[in-house]
């Protein structure tokens, strides 16, 4: 929906859905009328929501976790296999008609087994990658704003690591899972992107403004980092050129999650929120203070 067609929406509507590629920042917001008290956002994240606005409006709002996680997991699985092993470059060799037969050198990729997998943002994907990096022999490491619990951490095999910057220094495969908020905003800075050693690869299926993109696509083309798979930009739907003209980036257009079961579940949690707000009570799926 364009800006105009939203503020429409929020002067006329008891219930807002937005999806991800709807802005409803504070000017949207203040054209809401009283009788909004609802977003239920077809979503898990909720960066696109001011939600001090909204808030501050008395305007409750929604979102639909724990259903996208083991599609998102599936596809952060899926490049950090693709990455390292040059699948979309042996793609693009057989598409083109140049490939000559097997060599011993031919498309040498990197090993997974043995590797360090460093997770950012530990939540319900971060924990269903690391089950999955597991099973290929990678060694989990993570960091989180809060170290999980004992238990979860020897599930897991997971090592916490409470400096970042620490963890980057040491990891193989970088892979992101927290929100985009104001603290996270380009929390994969220029200088923290220089942590990371040469032959290590980094991985976003959360959200592109938690990595200084620019500073990324540099080192990239200076071959200071080995290769990039991502699924999120930093300024969604434009993509950079320079990223995708790049062999070593494997570019997804946001499709973590797009999967038949995924949207009819997201819709069922929509309506259920929607539902149990127009029944006079507490929706199960409140965003709560951990956003703001």
């Amino acid at each position: 929906m364009s800006a105009a067609q939203l503020i429409e929406a929020v002067g006329e509507a008891d219930v807002l859905v937005p999806t991800v590629t709807d802005k409803i920042d504070a000017a949207i917001l203040a054209h809401a009328g009283p009788q909004l008290k609802l977003i239920a956002n077809f979503g898990n994240g909720v960066d696109h929501i001011d939600l001090a606005s909204a808030r501050q409006r008395g305007i409750t709002v929604t979102n639909t976790p724990g259903v996208l996680t083991e599609d998102t997991a599936d596809m952060t699985m899926a490049l950090i296999l693709a990455v390292p092993r040059r699948l979309v470059e042996g793609v693009r060799l057989l598409e083109s008609g140049e490939w000559e037969g097997w060599s011993p050198t031919g498309l040498l990729g990197r090993r997974l087994w043995g590797k360090r997998l460093g997770i950012i943002g530990m939540g319900r994907i971060g924990q269903a990658v690391a089950r999955r990096a597991r099973a290929f022999g990678m060694q989990i490491h993570y960091h989180n704003r809060r170290r999980l619990p004992q238990q979860v951490e020897q599930d897991l095999e997971a090592t916490w690591w409470e400096s970042l910057d620490q963890m980057l220094a040491r990891a193989d495969v970088i892979s992101i899972h927290c929100p985009h908020t104001p603290a996270t905003f380009h929390l994969l800075s220029a200088r923290r992107l220089k942590q990371l050693r040469p032959h290590a690869y980094v991985v976003n299926t959360a959200r592109g403004e938690v990595v200084d993109e620019n500073a990324l696509l540099r080192m990239l083309e200076a071959g200071e980092l080995a290769g990039a798979g991502l699924d999120v930009y930093e300024h969604e739907p434009a993509v950079n050129p320079k990223l995708l003209a790049l062999n070593t980036v494997v570019a997804l257009p946001h499709m973590g999650s797009a999967t038949h079961e995924a949207r009819v579940d997201m819709g069922e949690k929509v309506l259920i929120n929607i539902k149990t707000f127009a029944d006079g009570h507490a929706p199960p799926d409140r965003v709560l203070g951990e956003w703001l």
